[in-house]
């Protein structure tokens, strides 16, 4: 399997689950950790400039996603 489809297939496997679960991968849970570990290396890269311009589209519209869901403080 080439890289590009590994990162097809993860980018596939974020977003199932957000729309499943109506949040983002939790770093409390050893099954969702592989998730979460994958956008923090991505968000990095892209930060850094170093992302494939192909890439690029897909994980900012992979972010908006996950900003949707962002975890509210229920005590404000």
């Amino acid at each position: 399997m080439r890289q590009e489809e590994k990162w097809g297939m993860m980018y596939k496997m974020v977003v199932c689950f957000i729309e499943a679960n109506h949040r983002n991968p939790s770093k409390y849970k050893i099954e969702e950790h592989g998730m979460l570990n994958w956008v923090k290396a991505n968000r990095k890269a892209l930060n850094a400039g170093k992302m494939k311009v192909e890439r690029v589209e897909r994980f900012s519209n992979l972010l908006k996603l996950m900003e949707r869901y962002r975890r509210v403080n229920q005590y404000q």
